[in-house]
């Protein structure tokens, strides 16, 4: 009965303060939506360059940290406010970001047939003048794919606003995605279940 109790204080806390998500991507609203909490999206232009000293596991979550640097002054201290980024690294240790062009998703695509591949998906959170981060990692097994296929879903879906230039949500992920391991929410751009425990955590 007391862990009921605690529980339910702590979603009626999550529902009665407002709450930033700092990402414009439909996935992310998405997801976010899912866990019952109610949000404001509010998007702010940063430089997404990542220096050359960050290794690719740690990329993402050093994007989401500049992304949730730009609030800082811009909210008051009982808003919280999410930012998240997620990259894909392929075997090789290559970081691969949002395709430029079909032609780049095409290429990209070809370099994932057939092998594994790493998602990391970083995420900030910041209340009341204190702040977290964290990384989820998820490896994702393809199929082999043929041209005909990768073409088709690259004019059909145009995956230019994914990292790693597919969306396993969509079609590709019903034929293409073997097996994972981890998060297939964190595929997505957003790890649902850590995040919950996270704003848990930070706001108690």
């Amino acid at each position: 009965m007391y862990l009921l109790q605690v529980s339910n204080m702590l979603l009626n806390t999550i529902k009665n303060i407002k709450v930033i998500l700092g990402s414009q991507s439909p996935r992310r609203k998405e997801l976010l939506a899912s866990l019952d909490i109610d949000f404001d999206v509010v998007v702010k232009s940063i430089d997404e360059s990542i220096p050359s000293s960050v290794p690719p596991a740690q990329a993402a979550e050093y994007i989401a940290l500049q992304k949730l640097a730009v609030f800082k002054d811009n909210v008051t201290q009982d808003t919280l406010v999410i930012t998240a980024d997620t990259v894909v690294v392929d075997e090789d240790g290559n970081t691969l970001g949002k395709p430029a062009s079909p032609e780049e998703a095409v290429e990209v695509l070809q370099s994932l047939s057939g092998q594994t591949h790493t998602v990391y998906t970083g995420v900030a959170l910041s209340y009341k003048g204190q702040s977290q981060s964290f990384t989820e990692e998820t490896r994702v097994h393809f199929e082999k794919l043929h041209t005909d296929e990768i073409d088709y879903y690259v004019q059909k879906y145009k995956p230019l606003d994914k990292a790693g230039a597919y969306g396993i949500q969509e079609w590709i992920g019903r034929i293409a995605v073997k097996s994972i391991e981890g998060s297939y929410e964190n595929v997505m751009g957003l790890p649902t279940v850590r995040l919950y425990q996270e704003i848990k955590e930070l706001i108690k």
